[in-house]
């Protein structure tokens, strides 16, 4: 992997440049399928430019430092983005602890502790600097793009700009939009519903679903496959066999490295969930599969437009405040000491 300065020089020429880098100067793809960013209400680019000027100088560091130690950190990273905004948009709400906490619901119980603990460690960092104009919702998203260009290996990831300027909850989302969450054996109806409630389309599915391409999972969440009369599906099984709770890549090729193979892995029948393998049996999805594992560089600007899209999704509007003391609790609640030592299973 390229040394930090080295990446740290790519990603801000890439960004210098990024207006004459758009994904239809690089590849050749389908027109329209992915609707532009409207940015959300309160939102803006260079909203700390002068609240926290050097925010971004702060953030960088301590996630290029774990991710560079620990590939995990960066699927922790995006599991905790996207379970943070699918439910009721990006509010740090997973974060908390507590009554009717989010990370208490199957959904979320094997969110990454360390990732967890990480975001807040860089809010500590930057409140220390820049006193509590920062939302953990913000250090979320920050982080989490930051871990993309790290795990990417620099190659295309380069640093794009991010709307900034979300509050935190007061309280956790309600525990149905929590189930609304997709899960891995879900079909494709129910992947591409989810994600349509959500203003995504079928092609921010399948871009997303490419953060598979780095973590693991608990063989216990894909043990429905174990029945299927396929080499790759007897395999998992094998695999599996003695221990279901072992951790099984998802990316059985590349798994250390943000990259496309995930989508080569589908066209292989080497998609380890339900809710992976199908998105190449959909017509609405496959042409998107087959694209992406073509072209890695449509993957890598469509992977970057679609966590930017979902970044503003907030259905209740942009309300809440900046947690002062700790991300794991509201302003004015006792505050907990980490975010805990639970299990780790890092799919994201």
């Amino acid at each position: 992997m390229a040394s930090s300065r080295a990446i740290l020089a790519m990603g801000l020429l890439a960004a210098v440049l990024s207006p004459a880098l758009s994904k239809r100067s690089f590849i050749s793809m389908p027109a329209d399928v992915s609707s532009p960013v409207t940015l959300a209400n309160g939102l803006s680019y260079g909203y700390h430019a002068n609240s926290c000027p050097q925010l971004q100088d702060i953030v960088w560091p301590i996630v290029e430092s774990a991710v560079l130690v620990e590939v995990a950190i960066a699927a922790g990273l995006l599991r905790i983005f996207f379970h943070d905004c699918f439910p009721q948009g990006c509010d740090a709400s997973v974060l908390l602890t507590g009554p009717n906490s989010e990370r208490d619901l199957p959904p979320n119980q094997t969110l990454q502790p360390r990732a967890m603990q990480l975001i807040e460690d860089v809010r500590v960092k930057v409140h220390a600097a820049c006193g509590a104009t920062v939302s953990c919702a913000d250090i979320i998203a920050l982080a989490t793009r930051d871990a993309v260009f790290v795990a990417g290996e620099s190659e295309m990831f380069y640093f794009y700009d991010l709307p900034l300027g979300r509050f935190d909850s007061l309280e956790p989302a309600n525990s149905s939009a929590v189930f609304d969450l997709p899960q891995s054996t879900a079909d494709a109806d129910t992947l591409i519903n989810a994600f349509k409630s959500r203003n995504l389309e079928p092609i921010d599915l399948v871009a997303l679903s490419g953060a598979h391409t780095v973590g693991k999972a608990h063989c216990s969440s894909f043990n429905n496959r174990f029945s299927e009369d396929a080499d790759f599906a007897r395999r998992l099984a094998a695999n599996c066999s003695s221990d279901q709770n072992r951790l099984q890549d998802l990316d059985v090729e590349t798994p250390i490295v943000l990259d496309n193979q995930y989508f080569k892995n589908l066209m292989e029948g080497k998609g380890v969930f339900t809710s992976d393998q199908v998105l190449i049996r959909d017509g609405r999805t496959d042409w998107a599969v087959k694209g992406l594992a073509e072209n890695k560089w449509w993957f890598y600007n469509q992977f970057r437009d679609s966590l930017v899209k979902l970044s503003q999704y907030q259905p209740g509007g942009n309300v809440g405040e900046i947690r002062r003391n700790s991300c794991f609790a509201p302003n004015g609640q006792s505050i907990p000491a980490t975010a805990g030592d639970e299990g780790f299973a890092a799919s994201a």
